[in-house]
């Protein structure tokens, strides 16, 4: 099942020094013969017919109220073409089918149960950090309510277990078992980034163990579903899951950088948003790990913001000031540098399974991606 060690996990401003860090993308990368654009739409392509009807279940407004998550309509419930996210799990979910020799449309199933409960997590997520902004648009509480937001979050994990559980086969229920381990580590992993919100210090190693859960547990089972819908051996599913775990971590890393230097017309969320959450993010936990002036000053300052009263109205500059804080103890760089590790160390995992040279190098393209990413 998941890897859920951090292969190694570093102290920051100690074990990192005289370390070869690897650079992603290297100079000649999967990427460059892999069109990810087209494998991300065509993820997309397969597993919206299926996940629309899956959602068209549900009772009404909850059905509504979905389409409106997914980007399908607006407020007002006209059609719309919103944007429907990165779509990396289900691209992952069909082009693991192929490991086995089927076709990518038996990964179908896993790719609509692992977009469902990703966006399960989504909606309460954002109740729970008061986001009101995702993917450039208000978020489903700030319209419809935080009752909606946990009800139809609930509907669409237990659709994911309908669509795998429905097709009746002894793969269906592997599948199964592996999707619903990993949403209780990625729930697991909400708790734990919401409990450290009230701390003033969190180590590297239980930032690490809650990114692991909260994003490498699913698409660890992103990476192996299809594969075990095609029929693959537990062997060849758990060494797929230890990909996409180290993905999922190299791909919280760089979240992490977006959460506090991205660009909002990129990410489509605040400037400095994580922040503004006194979430304790990579780079946060590594910058107070760190040691040294800017470090100890930033942990003052951290420790006075969580006694604050006034924090929801601290001005841009005092936001900027933290950030820069966070850059110069070394965080932002340990981060990058993390992420480029867990990208290796993911491909690395690869090499144990046996599939075709257009699938592994597809498996790349979509690591390299990850990592290089601006939303």
């Amino acid at each position: 099942m998941l890897d859920q060690q951090a292969a190694g996990s570093r102290t920051p401003g100690t074990a990192t020094r005289g370390e070869t860090v690897p650079t992603v993308p290297p100079a000649e990368t999967a990427a460059d013969a892999v069109d990810v654009t087209a494998l991300l739409e065509r993820g997309r392509t397969l597993a919206t017919p299926v996940l629309k009807a899956a959602v068209d279940r549900l009772a009404p407004p909850m059905d509504t109220v979905a389409a409106y998550h997914f980007g399908w309509i607006d407020a007002e419930g006209n059609p719309a073409d919103g944007d429907g996210g990165k779509a990396v799990r289900p691209a992952l979910a069909v082009l693991s089918a192929e490991v086995t020799g089927a076709g990518p449309e038996v990964g179908i199933p896993g790719a609509v149960a692992v977009e469902l409960v990703h966006n399960f997590s989504l909606l309460h997520d954002d109740l729970m950090d008061g986001d009101e902004q995702r993917r450039h648009r208000d978020t489903v509480w700030k319209v419809h309510g935080p009752a909606q937001a946990i009800l139809v979050g609930d509907a669409l994990f237990a659709l994911a277990n309908e669509v795998l559980l429905e097709l009746g086969t002894v793969e269906a229920g592997r599948a199964t078992r592996r999707l619903t381990t990993a949403t209780r580590a990625l729930i697991d992993g909400q708790a734990q980034d919401i409990s450290y919100e009230h701390r003033d210090r969190v180590s590297v190693e239980e930032c690490l163990e809650m990114e692991g859960n909260k994003t490498g547990a699913l698409l660890a089972a992103s990476s192996s579903i299809g594969a075990v819908l095609g029929g693959a051996d537990d062997r060849t599913a758990d060494t797929l899951e230890k990909y996409g775990y180290h993905l999922g971590l190299a791909f919280q890393a760089v979240d992490d950088l977006l959460g506090i230097w991205g660009d909002p017309e990129s990410t489509g969320k605040q400037t400095w948003s994580d922040l503004r959450q006194r979430k304790k993010s990579l780079p946060v936990v590594a910058a107070l790990a760190a040691g040294g002036p800017a470090s100890e000053r930033l942990g003052e300052i951290l420790a006075a913001d969580a006694k604050s009263s006034d924090f929801e109205n601290f001005s841009e500059e005092e936001f900027a000031a933290r950030a820069a804080l966070i850059e110069e103890a070394g965080g932002r760089e340990w981060t990058a540098e993390e992420a480029r590790r867990q990208h290796t160390i993911a491909i690395e995992a690869l090499h144990a399974v046996d599939m075709p040279d257009p699938v592994r190098a597809r498996f790349t393209a979509l690591a390299d991606f990850v990592v290089v990413r601006k939303r």
